[in-house]
């Protein structure tokens, strides 16, 4: 099936892209467990090396396995190159390196996930590479951060755990008009129901151990986009620096990827039933998902998502404690700071995905005390209504 990528539809893509078949003929793909690979010659290997002749040299950079993961995600995002990363961050990493150098300037959506804040802002500022952070949904906020040296736009959207959107195509606008290249982390939507590369994004990021695996059973991150950026330069710098992802760990997310698409669809069906339900409970001030009409830019989700997604969130009047006590009532959903398993998961961003942020940080992102985000498996819609009623009673 390679090189036939455009004959076929997404569903057929998300089962068969990549696949090369060895003489053994097997159906499944196999796991390339090797560090190495042997050459037929010294002028094979010499050759490999030298890039004259393609084929696998070293799996830091060249595995089957990884390969074919790489070929079928890039063909769900429409995309022509991918670069399998160790994690989602190393992804973020190994653009950022891979395309930046001292004094290059990134404008950053405040609502990114707060490790990436402190990427930008801890380490790469060392490296002489500024970042600026504005509204996410802010258009002429974007525009007046942009400097001459600007290089990168990125974001999150929908944004954790707000879910807060961006209009992909006018900001795709706005970074051509400064030679810029716009980042974007599709970790919520997934291909299956967001695909910014034909929205005119440049790089697409992916945290693969979320919604890609599904099943939280390994980390994993993708760097997607065109031959020459992504092919070429951020390949470049994973051959180099080898924040490599593993071969077992690329045959699990080929797994995930099979039932991406029906996964999505469930969960973003369970969120949506529960986001409409938080909204008629006493105890709830405000629920943050994409899907509800009222939600600011809920007309913005239905023209460039296909789907909602499965994060939510909302906010308890009564701050810190009463999230605590919520979290702390239920008995099944679990209290985790993953998301995109099968598994409902909770969790608290003030105090762990976002608690490394300064408090100043927090409040200029949204991220109140009694926040609480949510991230909807598959489970029964009632059961977790259920559990959830726990800890809002009294």
């Amino acid at each position: 099936m390679p090189g036939h990528e455009d004959d076929y539809r997404f569903d057929t893509l998300a089962v068969r892209a990549g696949q090369v078949r060895t003489s053994e003929g097997e159906h499944s793909e196999p796991i390339f467990l090797t560090s190495s690979y042997v050459f037929s010659s010294a002028a094979e290997a010499a050759a490999r090396f030298s890039g004259e002749q393609s084929g696998n040299i070293y799996s830091r950079f060249t595995n089957p396995t990884v390969a074919t993961f790489e070929q079928r995600l890039a063909a769900m995002e429409g995309a022509e190159a991918c670069v399998a990363t160790a994690s989602g961050m190393s992804a973020i990493l190994s653009t950022c390196l891979a395309l930046l150098k001292s004094g290059d300037h990134i404008v950053s959506s405040r609502s990114v996930f707060g490790t990436t804040t402190m990427l930008f802002t801890n380490y790469l500022a060392k490296l002489g590479i500024e970042t600026s952070f504005v509204d996410l949904p802010d258009l002429s906020g974007w525009a007046a951060a942009i400097r001459p040296e600007t290089r990168l736009l990125f974001l999150e959207t929908p944004s954790n755990p707000l879910t807060e959107l961006a209009d992909i195509k006018q900001l795709s606008a706005l970074a051509r008009h400064h030679n810029c290249l716009l980042v974007v982390d599709n970790c919520f939507c997934t291909p299956a129901l967001q695909q910014p590369i034909k929205l005119g994004a440049d790089i697409v990021i992916h945290s693969a151990t979320k919604f890609l695996d599904g099943q939280g059973r390994c980390v994993g991150g993708a760097v997607v986009g065109n031959k020459e950026i992504v092919g070429t330069e951020v390949y470049s710098f994973l051959r180099t620096a080898g924040p490599t992802m593993s071969a077992f760990n690329a045959w699990v997310f080929l797994k995930g990827l099979e039932t991406l698409k029906l996964r999505m669809q469930a969960h973003s069906a369970s969120a949506l039933l529960l986001a409409h339900w938080l909204e008629q409970q006493p105890a709830v001030a405000r629920v943050f998902y994409p899907g509800l009409e009222s939600h600011p830019q809920y007309p913005l989700a239905r023209e460039q998502q296909t789907g909602f997604g499965g994060l939510l969130s909302f906010e308890l009047a009564g701050g810190q404690q009463a999230g605590w006590k919520l979290i702390d009532a239920t008995r099944m959903i679990s209290i985790t700071a993953n998301l995109g398993d099968t598994r409902t998961t909770i969790t608290h961003p003030a105090t762990t995905t976002h608690g490394r942020l300064t408090a100043e940080q927090r409040q200029q992102t949204g991220i109140t005390d009694g926040l609480i985000r949510v991230a909807v498996g598959l489970e029964d819609i009632e059961d977790l209504k259920e559990d959830l009623s726990r800890g809002m009673a009294g």
